[in-house]
């Protein structure tokens, strides 16, 4: 048999021009990944006029940048009514045009293939931002021109089947994964995260402060654990969004707020430094569509914490602990646990850490790979 023909793909970038999310994460993998396959041609392009030009120095080596600048509010209010532009216009002719962060430009001759992470924009809409509430009609538009999905786990994938029934055989699920960070330096090792942190023993949130993320109910957790341990800290770490107001009313309710340490948005080496320094890493989400942050904690031997919600037991199984949404005495139950047991912790994180080798970047790219030959031949 031959080697397959060789596709052609364009692929929406733009998250690449922010500071570093889950998308950006996924964005910059794939591309790296796809770039060294012999039977994908990609070129990058990004919905974006106020990052035009930046583009070719944000991309992975081997990704050719083809891209018209177009800002994206005015592209997504034409996609509200009309098929265009499409990505032709954009990037040029090619055979699959790929958008990561819900929105897919219209084909323009190309097949579709469109990422949905969760669908909090549908289950909970008090949630979300003005600019999120735009994809559930963009997507729905793309499925009716034929778009196949692609979604970051089996719990979405049956989610997106069961609400859009007509498009179900289209759906495939394609999970994220996590690389084995490279051994610690100055910056990125333990004691650079314990100083970030201000103490020696801290509990790590991280993430964008959103109201899915329920930090509100680790504070209260917290504040019920601290009271017996006066070394401990909470760390949250992550840029500011919707859920900012709850989490300050929480944390100045909170007895033990002078412990509380909100750091903001932190760049990767921080990011890997605080990982690496926690004692335990919480994640208390009440919807999740997969669960980058508590893989990463795992990948450095860090114990996690997370709620049995969404995409969570499927993707740590057995190498968390687990416990109910918007329970604080639970979710402070749980990290005492952590946090006072050695025995409890070990074998928490032999099974965390296999989960890690269940996902691989190279797996996530050969299941993308042949989604676009699926979505171009289908």
């Amino acid at each position: 048999m031959g080697s397959p023909q060789t596709l052609s793909v364009a692929f929406d970038a733009t998250a690449l021009l922010d500071r570093p999310t889950g998308i950006g994460v996924f964005a910059g993998e794939l591309l790296s990944g796809l770039a060294s396959r012999p039977d994908i041609d990609v070129r990058a392009f990004a919905v974006s006029f106020r990052g035009r030009g930046g583009l070719a120095q944000r991309v992975p080596a081997g990704v050719d940048v083809r891209a018209r600048p177009v800002p994206a509010r005015l592209a997504r209010m034409a996609w509200q009514r009309t098929d265009h532009p499409t990505s032709r216009w954009l990037a040029g002719p090619t055979d699959v045009v790929h958008g990561p962060n819900y929105v897919v430009p219209p084909g323009g001759g190309a097949a579709e293939v469109v990422t949905v992470s969760d669908l909090s924009a549908i289950r909970f809409p008090e949630m979300c931002s003005a600019d999120v509430l735009q994809w559930p009609h963009l997507l729905t538009r793309a499925l009716a021109r034929g778009a196949w999905v692609h979604t970051i786990s089996e719990f979405v994938a049956d989610e997106v089947r069961a609400l859009y029934p007509s498009a179900a055989e289209r759906v495939a699920a394609v999970p994220l994964a996590v690389r084995r960070p490279l051994p610690p330096s100055v910056d990125t090792n333990a004691a650079r995260g314990r100083h970030l942190a201000g103490g020696e023993r801290y509990v790590l949130a991280l993430g964008t402060v959103e109201p899915r993320k329920d930090l509100p109910s680790l504070v209260v957790a917290f504040d019920a654990l601290a009271a017996d341990d006066p070394d401990l800290r909470l760390v949250l770490a992550g840029p500011d969004g919707l859920g900012v107001e709850a989490l300050s009313a929480a944390r100045d309710a909170a007895r033990h707020r002078t412990r509380i340490v909100r750091l903001g948005w932190v760049d990767d080496a921080q990011r890997l430094a605080l990982l690496r320094g926690a004692s335990v890493v919480a994640y208390p989400s009440r919807y999740e569509g997969f669960g980058l942050v508590p893989l990463e904690a795992l990948a450095v031997g860090t114990p996690v914490v997370a709620t049995a919600v969404g995409a969570l037991p499927e993707v740590v199984g057995d190498g968390a602990l687990l416990v109910p949404p918007g329970d604080p005495d639970a979710l402070a139950g749980a990290l005492g646990l952590l946090l006072t047991n050695e025995g409890v912790c070990r074998d928490v994180l032999v099974r965390g850490a296999a989960r890690v080798d269940a996902y691989s970047w190279e797996a996530t790219v050969a299941g993308i790979a042949e989604l676009y030959r699926c979505a171009a031949t289908g």
